[in-house]
């Protein structure tokens, strides 16, 4: 199996450019056609300052990346209460719209200053939703087997230009292995922390990992992520008993950004991690 040498982790921060590991192909899905069976996909909103992707996994629970948790400027705890998901948002308008009651994060993930190569493996929260999502146009996502290097799979986001409507890369690849993290040639930027890779095998679209991270390889630049089973198993397990929404993380130094730094445009992404 093929490994990877990641030469930078890339945020905002940083400044760093690089050119795209292959041609993305992404499709804007502006229209009802187009974002029909993705509309479980949706726009985290985090306490009106940034916002991540999200999907839909059963009528009650999202899941977005660990590190969506944190206000981006003070490293701070976000109250699940500041937040809300909008599934199928398209120009302003979402199919639904859900408070967050409870967010519980991978017990393992710790949050630092820069996405950190062994940390990416449990950067995976679940969100309970206020309410539950009952639709027959908004069907929740069901978990897929762990990929595999060579692998085709699918990509839906928001990002930093793309913040009001979602974008399909409807193929991209498995790079291969960095320990636990995968390495995909999926085009993410800053916003598209926790959208859901999927496999497309059998023509249903299954979740098998998610984004947490951009960085850089000798070819270009890559997505990073993770095999999404079993850390979802085992967070929904604090859940089921009884976890709060402020278990599963611990705490390390954030350094604030300030503003203008890294060229933040004032977009609302997420910029600490993609």
């Amino acid at each position: 199996m093929r490994r990877f040498m990641i030469a930078s982790l890339l945020c905002i921060a940083t400044g760093a450019t690089g050119a795209a590991a292959e041609d993305t192909g992404l499709e804007s899905l502006v229209t009802r056609d187009a974002v029909r069976g993705w509309e479980a996909v949706g726009r985290l909103d985090i306490d009106g300052k940034g916002f991540c992707t999200a999907s839909l996994i059963d009528e009650q629970t999202v899941m977005t990346a660990a590190h969506c948790l944190f206000d981006s400027e003070t490293g701070d705890r976000v109250d699940p209460a500041r937040m809300q998901f909008l599934a199928g948002l398209r120009d302003g308008q979402a199919m639904a719209y859900r408070g967050i009651r409870q967010a519980v994060a991978h017990p393992d993930y710790v949050l630092g200053d820069t996405a950190d190569i062994g940390n990416i493996a449990s950067d995976v929260a679940l969100l309970e939703l206020d309410q539950p999502i009952r639709s027959t146009q908004i069907i929740p996502f069901e978990m897929g087997a762990e990929p595999q290097a060579g692998e085709a799979v699918g990509i839906v986001s928001y990002a930093q230009e793309r913040a009001e409507v979602p974008s399909l890369q409807e193929v991209c690849t498995i790079l291969g292995f960095q320990s636990e993290v995968l390495v995909m040639s999926c085009d993410v930027n800053y916003g598209s922390s926790g959208a859901p890779i999927f496999s497309l095998a059998g023509g249903q679209a299954r979740i098998v990992s998610l984004v947490a991270a951009k960085a850089e390889i000798d070819t270009g630049r890559v997505a990073l992520g993770m095999p999404i089973a079993a850390p979802n198993a085992r967070i929904r397990g604090i859940m089921e008993d009884g976890g709060g929404r402020f278990s599963g993380i611990a705490r390390t130094s954030i350094r604030v950004l300030r503003p203008g730094e890294g060229d933040t445009r004032e977009t609302g992404a997420k910029f600490l991690r993609p």
